[in-house]
């Protein structure tokens, strides 16, 4: 199957409603910490099962996006991303009706997690890659993970006026609702596979074999565990965190709006530096920076300014391990099943995510403090910055010649 070729759907199109199906889908799970609190408080519920649920949505997003890239690299983004969003309305629905743990896990665990996976900005970024040639790639998926920085920006300080002017309940109906705007949004992208993709000749099973046994996508994959890891845990953790060392709550939907903020430089820098620099050294260097930047808050005094500060930081580094190694999975493998082998390694980054929001809330609740998560980020980050280092960046035979690598120093 084809795309039509509909004078309107150009790139510029695509790249834009690409880049509003990330600000949105992107900007409502990432609002999801600040219910934490309030939610907990009102249910009676520990911290731990509101991490488990929220756990148990990323690894359901992780398990499912395989198989959304499978769906949507045989019969394209769009349809795949109109399912996705109504699931996705449906389970954050459910999220607001639960009065059980059992229901908060099924609704806001396993239905939402299933749903951002079929609606997932990486879907649409799919599309955008495929909308660009080679040297326009890394810079265009920049541009895409940005707009997902944007939407935390705008969503998170929207969640928490949600939340303080009409309550937890009413605000996640209402995120629910805006989960919906996806559905048209996603009927703009290319409806089936671009004629590049149907003349490839490569199958599922020798694509999958192909980037399995390549030692690359295995240790870029491991690396991704860590990006979850980082992420998911501030993400949920951080807002009960900042109050926790004594600070306003509004400085923890403060710092997640700046961590998106500085996630659009952050993104797009990243998108420039795959496009002139060799993609594994700059994601070492993130996860470097990260491991830092984790030891700077623990050792320093924990005032508002340095939680400002960190989430400055981190979001400089937030997502910009998107645009990179995404790059290099196009750049190696090429673009034909780019959503399968991305699913691939997003599930890697989801099953980090499990672990980081879940230990996040069972050492809390074991130890009252977050400190042994903080220092097993750092770790991590290392562990991550070393993993990257022997990935080959070339493309392999079956690309010779088609692809210009950007792998200088």
């Amino acid at each position: 199957m084809t795309s039509p070729r509909t004078p309107w759907r150009t790139p510029v199109v695509i790249i834009v409603a690409g880049c509003l199906i990330s600000a949105i889908g992107f900007g409502i799970r990432s609002s999801f910490g600040l219910f934490l609190e309030p939610m907990t408080a009102a249910q009676g519920w520990s911290r731990e099962t509101f991490g488990l649920a929220m756990a148990l949505q990323n690894l359901f997003w992780g398990l499912g996006l395989p198989i959304a890239g499978i769906l949507a690299d045989r019969w394209g983004s769009s349809r795949v991303i109109i399912g996705g969003a109504i699931a996705y309305f449906a389970g954050v629905y459910g999220m607001a009706l639960s009065d059980s743990q059992t229901l908060l896990y099924l609704t806001g665990g396993v239905l939402s997690g299933l749903g951002i996976a079929f609606s997932a900005f990486t879907l649409a970024m799919a599309s955008m890659a495929r909308a660009v040639g080679p040297e326009k790639r890394a810079f265009v998926l920049g541009i895409g993970t940005a707009a997902g920085s944007a939407g935390q920006v705008l969503f998170s300080p929207i969640g928490q006026m949600f939340i303080n002017n009409f309550g937890w309940q009413q605000a996640l109906v209402m995120l629910a609702l805006l989960a919906l705007v996806l559905v048209p949004l996603a009927w703009i992208l290319p409806h089936g596979a671009s004629a590049n993709q149907a003349q490839d000749e490569q199958t599922l099973q020798a694509a999958l074999h192909e980037a399995l046994s390549h030692r690359g996508f295995v240790l870029l994959t491991l690396g991704f565990f860590v990006c979850g890891f980082h992420v998911a845990f501030i993400t949920v953790h951080f807002p009960a965190y900042v109050r926790d060392i004594g600070l306003d709550p509004n400085i923890g939907a403060y710092s997640l709006a700046l961590i998106g903020l500085f996630n659009i430089a952050g993104s797009l820098l990243s998108g420039v530096a795959g496009q002139r620099f060799s993609m594994k050294y700059s994601l070492s260097f993130i996860y470097t920076a990260r491991a830092v930047a984790i030891t700077a808050l623990l050792i320093l005094p924990k005032t508002p300014i340095v939680v400002l500060v960190f989430a400055a930081v981190m979001g400089l580094l937030w997502l910009s391990t998107v645009p990179l190694t995404t790059g290099i999975v196009a750049q190696v493998f090429g673009t034909r099943y780019m959503g399968t082998l991305f699913g691939i390694v997003f599930l890697s980054h989801q099953i980090g995510s499990f672990m980081g929001v879940w230990l996040g809330g069972k050492l809390y609740d074991s130890s009252g403090s977050y400190d042994s998560m903080w220092m097993a980020g750092v770790v991590l980050g290392l562990l991550a910055a070393a993993l990257h280092m022997p990935i080959n960046e070339m493309p392999v035979a079956r690309l010779s010649g088609t692809v210009t690598p950007r792998v200088t120093g």
